[in-house]
């Protein structure tokens, strides 16, 4: 059964109590800024990247920044609104390391203890959504979304396929995209991306019409 979305509304309230409960019980000796998600509840596409970084933790909001640049290619393919999706992270803080020399902090890929300690908490945070389709970004959230360490992002991109999402029947359409940042490292990924955005924009029109 579909939850309303004033139902929805306050589920995510609760859930957003608990995983700070949660998470500042097992960091108790430092303090992890969480950073969730944001959109609309009743979105039928949800977005999935890794972790937020320095100006998401700043602005308490995921995919802003550089993070925020690369959003809008993939919202101008899809003639999609910010406000029409929901965004979210695997991990819902910042994973960082210090430079022991400048004290300065820069990102860094989140651990195995924090990617199995967060994934509870966006199956859950997914399940509220409802949504038709996931689009993971990357290898983190292609793995912690299909619960298998077995697959990559290059053997799975453009290719959907379906997941759960907890243990009461929920599914969900899960489609791979490389991470937009590696798009910088990697410049011939490039054309692979938007061609991979051409095919999503083709799948959720098909959806539609099913």
């Amino acid at each position: 059964m579909e939850l309303s979305r004033t139902k929805k509304i306050d589920q995510l309230a609760l859930f957003k109590r608990e995983c700070k409960r949660f998470f500042s019980e097992i960091y108790h000796d430092t303090e992890k800024i969480l950073v969730f998600g944001e959109g609309d509840v009743d979105a039928s596409l949800v977005l999935v990247g890794e972790a937020p970084g320095e100006q998401e933790t700043i602005q308490q909001r995921p995919f802003v920044g550089k993070a925020g640049k690369n959003l809008d290619e993939f919202l101008e393919v899809l003639n999609m609104d910010r406000e029409k999706i929901y965004i979210t992270n695997v991990v819902k803080f910042r994973p960082f390391k210090v430079n022991e020399k400048t004290g300065r902090l820069s990102n860094r890929p989140p651990t195995r203890e924090e990617i199995e300690l967060s994934r509870p908490w966006l199956i859950r945070e997914l399940g509220i959504i409802e949504p038709k389709v996931i689009v993971s970004l990357g290898n983190t959230a292609l793995k912690t979304l299909s619960g298998r360490k077995d697959i990559k992002i290059g053997d799975m991109h453009g290719d959907p396929f379906s997941i759960e999402l907890g243990d009461d029947g929920k599914t969900a359409n899960l489609f791979p995209l490389y991470h937009p940042a590696s798009i910088i490292y990697r410049r011939e990924l490039a054309k692979v991306y938007r061609e991979d955005l051409e095919a999503l924009n083709a799948y959720m029109a098909n959806l539609a019409w099913t």
